[in-house]
């Protein structure tokens, strides 16, 4: 898991950091005797099994079975990958990160030359914007109601009416012109050479949720068209895996507990200049799911804001089954005809925005209204329609109250029978997307020897526990494979003469099993004294198993080799199991 970085480098950052601090950054915790306890970020719950171990350094859920120390808890929460998880941290405490040759890390050498590259050609839009023939892009700008801070804070800028004007300009700062291109910023002639992607036209600067430069979308200053132009997918640009505006965003959507997802630029900078700030847009596109869970960092109450024309209702019926299959809270907000967030803001004023969120229709309720505007509800054929309609959706809610309210609720609307529509429930497919989604939050069972555990709780308490075990016992001897693989890693750190610390353990597993097991060892109750015995009992039953589980297999062995009349292979057999015999 550690890849490129050595682990000297690890260890440094994660005896420096305190797990505790980090993750109250993200969730309240509570004291809870030696520990601390939340809700877990990583699912639903009522009562809070997510557990914190200042002593250990290290995190578990009992209900989900997450696990893992500082990098873990990033790379889940932030969604990073983990050379970005460790970067992080290595700021945050002040350790110098050693630079690795082109050669080992190419891709992400690529990424980060791409990130310079775009916060380059940031600064040369902005900078066109501020200068003189930035004139009439910063009348357009007040025009729309964009305040000069607001436009340096978004670094809003300008592409000049120039077929090469960024070229020269990255040009000048050392980029080459195969990087530019792979940025997405310029585009190749057919008779050869390049040219700007973007020309005469408005800069959006697109962030990630670190507030890194991925891409940026292009607006014409009249109303020719194409309106919009967007950078294309790049190494560090999937435009279904970003939201317009959340590295702003994200605080005030964690303090109100409610997102409200726009579509378009203006639509998001509006409203937030005007003070809605737990606003995000979804960059021109339907929601996708990797959006979606990008929001559940953050909240699980969004509130879609729709036009209120037919393109707008089409769009909210096509997307709006995934929030369910999320298991996120979902309202929609639809505003007048003819009106969308960045003009009702500036008409209305954002109270007015704000009370058309706070009255936005659940998604059962709005999915009615909009396909009985569709379809007529006092014809058969019409009812059928609308029925067939929303069973799909009353479907993928996993909660049987839910489904019973809803079928309920769908029968006195309608006039249908109750019965009726249950029938027909119980012949809609259940989506293959729901349950997965189901098993994802259920914790994964896995059963592993209590004796085996309990050893390597207290290998990880008592470094005297572990030299006297590792005299008596070899990883083989533990029968469950995901044992083996740890005792073998803590043997291994133990001849080397390092410390056995659960959180740095726990950078030399990827694996999701692997580090629940450490973690619910490392949970299980306070031995408060005669450790040496229950150690020396655990390593005699161990061996008891093993001799036990050998002599099965044996047995089994020979019972297969007189069946077929193998002698040779009996005779070796018998011999094994006399000595086995002997030594137990």
């Amino acid at each position: 898991m550690a890849g490129l970085i050595p682990e000297n480098i690890l260890e440094d950052i994660l005896s420096r950091v305190d797990i505790v601090e980090i993750i109250s950054g993200y969730i309240p915790l509570k004291r809870a005797g030696r520990n601390f306890k939340a809700n877990c970020p990583f699912h639903h719950e009522k009562s809070p099994s997510f557990m914190v171990s200042p002593d250990r350094q290290i995190y578990h859920c009992f209900g989900c079975g997450e696990s893992g120390n500082a990098f873990k808890f990033l790379m889940r929460y932030e969604r990073l990958e983990f050379p970005e998880a460790v970067e992080a941290l290595a700021k945050r405490t002040g350790v110098i990160l050693p630079e690795f040759h082109k050669n080992d890390t190419q891709a992400v050498n690529l990424a980060s030359q791409i990130y310079k590259v775009n916060e380059l050609a940031a600064l040369y839009y902005e900078s066109n914007l501020h200068s003189q023939p930035g004139l009439n892009a910063r009348n357009y700008f007040g025009k729309r109601g964009i305040k000069e801070e607001t436009a340096k804070a978004f670094k809003l800028g300008l592409a000049l009416d120039k077929w090469d004007g960024l070229i020269e300009y990255l040009k000048s700062k050392g980029i080459s012109i195969d990087l530019m291109e792979k940025s997405g910023l310029i585009l190749p002639k057919d008779k050869g050479g390049y040219y700007d992607r973007f020309r005469n036209r408005l800069i959006f600067p697109i962030f990630d949720v670190k507030s890194q430069v991925i891409g940026a979308g292009a607006r014409v200053l009249d109303d020719s068209l194409p309106k919009y132009i967007n950078s294309p997918e790049t190494p560090v640009y999937i435009k279904g895996k970003h939201l317009y505006g959340l590295n702003f965003a994200k605080d005030a959507i964690r303090d109100n507990d409610c997102v409200a997802v726009v579509e378009g630029y203006l639509d998001f900078i509006i409203p937030y200049q005007e003070g809605f700030q737990n606003i995000v847009a979804s960059l021109g596109t339907a929601l996708t799911v990797e959006q979606v869970r990008l929001l559940k960092r953050y909240t699980h109450n969004i509130v879609m804001v729709y036009d209120g024309d037919a393109a707008g209702q089409m769009a909210a019926l096509r997307s709006l089954d995934i929030f369910i299959e999320e298991d996120v809270l979902v309202k929609v907000a639809s505003l007048p005809e003819g009106f969308d967030p960045d003009s009702f803001v500036r008409k209305y004023g954002v109270a007015a925005f704000k009370d058309l969120i706070k009255n936005a229709d659940n998604l059962f309720d709005y999915k009615l209204k909009i396909l009985k505007l569709r379809f007529s509800s006092k014809e058969a054929e019409g009812k059928a329609k609308i029925s067939a309609e929303m069973l799909a959706t009353i479907k993928k809610f996993t909660n049987a109250v839910l489904r019973t309210e809803y079928i309920k609720k769908l029968s006195n609307d309608l006039n249908v029978n109750e019965s009726a529509l249950k029938e027909d429930l119980g012949k809609v497919k259940e989506d293959k997307v729901n349950l997965l989604q189901k098993s994802v939050v259920v914790k994964k069972e896995i059963n592993i020897n209590a004796t085996e555990k309990l050893l390597i709780k207290l290998m990880l308490e008592e470094a005297e526990l572990l030299q006297d075990i590792r005299q008596h016992l070899d990883p083989a001897d533990f029968q469950d494979e995901i044992t083996s693989k740890i005792v073998a890693t803590m043997f291994s750190l133990a001849e080397q003469g390092r410390a056995i610390d659960k959180g740095v353990l726990m950078s030399h597993f990827g694996d999701a099993d692997i580090l629940q097991v450490v973690c619910e060892s490392a949970f299980m109750p306070e031995i408060a004294e005669g450790k040496d015995k229950i150690a020396r009992e655990c390593i005699e039953r161990l061996k008891k198993d093993k001799i036990k589980s050998t002599r099965e297999r044996l047995h089994n062995e020979i019972k297969a080799a007189q069946s077929v009349g193998d002698n040779e292979k009996l005779n070796r057999l018998m011999q094994e199991f006399h000595l086995l015999i002997k030594k137990g």
